[in-house]
């Protein structure tokens, strides 16, 4: 609440007119700024959202498959946050050490326990723990 109420000053703008930007009442704002709890969700992400303080970001994966790179010793796969791509792996320790990976083929390991990895490179991608070219790596010490 703290934080929203100074970047609401920092962007100059008064309780009124960012009530009017968030669809809410002006009473609502003052409420939320003092921090009273009978406010709404819908009410306070809406201020929130204006204010640039909520993330929306997401992560899908619309590509069931997952590829194996036997040079990287990893399962390739892509995560999509609106239209953007964004690149996942697993590692193959990962796999070995977490879904009883040690089949010859780590793409089907990767294609059995695909909803636990796909959470976990959800995780990742949403805190921020990327690597330093965008990849979203996930390894055993991740799980």
């Amino acid at each position: 609440v703290e934080e929203a109420k100074q970047r609401r000053k920092s962007q100059r703008l008064t309780q009124q007119h960012l009530a009017k930007l968030a669809g809410v009442s002006t009473p609502t704002v003052s409420r939320f700024e003092r921090g009273e709890k009978d406010i709404q969700l819908s009410s306070a992400m809406s201020i929130l959202r204006v204010l640039g303080i909520m993330d929306e970001r997401t992560l899908e994966f619309p590509d069931a498959k997952g590829r194996y790179r036997w040079d990287q010793e990893a399962v390739f796969f892509v995560g999509k946050d609106g239209d953007k791509s964004v690149p996942c792996a697993i590692s193959q320790e990962a796999l070995m050490d977490h879904f009883e990976g040690d089949e010859k083929d780590p793409a089907k390991v990767f294609r059995r326990y695909r909803e636990r990895i796909e959470h976990e490179a959800r995780r990742k991608y949403l805190s921020g723990r990327l690597e330093s070219d965008g990849l979203v790596l996930i390894t055993t010490n991740d799980l």
